[in-house]
């Protein structure tokens, strides 16, 4: 059996990204019969047809779908060998980082403090769903990816989950709302609306059992997803925010916000991800292993 010719397969990628063989034919300074005769190659190479023209558009087959997934990873792990052994195996100097869009901006920036303000470095920041960026990850166009809950691992997806730190989880409100009179938990929740995350984060579930156990149905200010979201909703005195302190740590230290309680029990585990590589961002030592580095 004949092996695959990846000049088809470039040419298919091309195609592909740009949905238009006039535009590609343009810029890959060929006709368009010739663009033609190479997908065709591929197409005959691989058993199945790869586009079906809509109009004037090419849209992907299923099987078009599954080969431009194969060549999205092929061509970045061939842009990885570039950048990693180029000028004589010099480091690579960009780092490209993905983050859960709801991560605390806080924890992130702590995260990233050991390589911030240095010259010889470029940080190439993304932010997404966690499926969304572990597709990213797997691809090879991210080195890092950092979310709150530690993803599934198989012989087929080979992620590695580096647990970074457990924050604990607080109610949070402001001094007006708190006043002076000390009362108890059960008291508060009673008394206060409350500004939660959404259903299906470890943290409101944690919350939920919580309230269940001290028999308490607590207002429900709003529901949250994004955590900036939440620090924002407890500064206008909304209600009492239910989220990790660093989250809100400058309001806290210049006194707009008050840590009322720590919530025993509940917390939020912080994951950088990566995937096995022969050769990993050497950027990625300093943050995951500082000890070491």
């Amino acid at each position: 059996m004949s092996a695959l010719n990846y000049n088809h397969l470039r040419y298919f990628w091309a195609v592909a990204h740009d949905g238009n063989l006039t535009r590609t034919a343009e810029r890959l300074n060929l006709t368009q019969s010739a663009l033609s005769v190479q997908i065709r190659k591929l197409e005959e190479r691989l058993g199945h047809a790869l586009f079906q023209r809509r109009g004037r558009q090419l849209h992907l087959t299923e099987a078009g779908r599954i080969a431009l997934d194969h060549a999205d990873a092929i061509f970045a792990t061939g842009e990885e060998l570039l950048g990693t052994l180029r000028e004589t195996g010099a480091a690579r100097q960009a780092l490209r980082v993905g983050a859960l869009a709801t991560l605390s901006r806080n924890f992130q920036i702590a995260f990233l403090r050991p390589l911030l303000g240095r010259s010889d470095i470029e940080l190439i920041l993304r932010s997404g769903s966690a499926a969304e960026l572990l597709r990213s990850l797997e691809a090879l166009s991210l080195d890092i990816v950092l979310i709150n809950q530690a993803p599934a691992r198989d012989a087929l997806t080979p992620f590695v989950a580096h647990r970074l730190a457990e924050q604990p989880v607080s109610l949070v409100g402001t001094r007006a709302r708190l006043g002076r009179k000390k009362n108890s938990l059960v008291e508060r929740l009673r008394t206060h609306p409350v500004i939660l995350p959404t259903a299906n984060s470890g943290v409101r579930i944690g919350f939920d059992a919580l309230v269940d156990r001290l028999g308490v149905r607590p207002q429900i200010a709003a529901e949250v997803e994004d955590m900036a979201m939440m620090r924002l909703l407890a500064r206008e005195d909304v209600g009492l925010a239910v989220l990790p302190p660093i989250v809100v740590r400058d309001e806290i230290a210049a006194g707009v916000l008050v840590e009322v309680e720590q919530l025993a029990g509940i917390a939020e585990t912080f994951y950088a991800v990566t995937v096995e590589r022969r050769f990993p961002n050497p950027l990625l030592r300093p943050l995951l292993h500082p000890g070491l580095a």
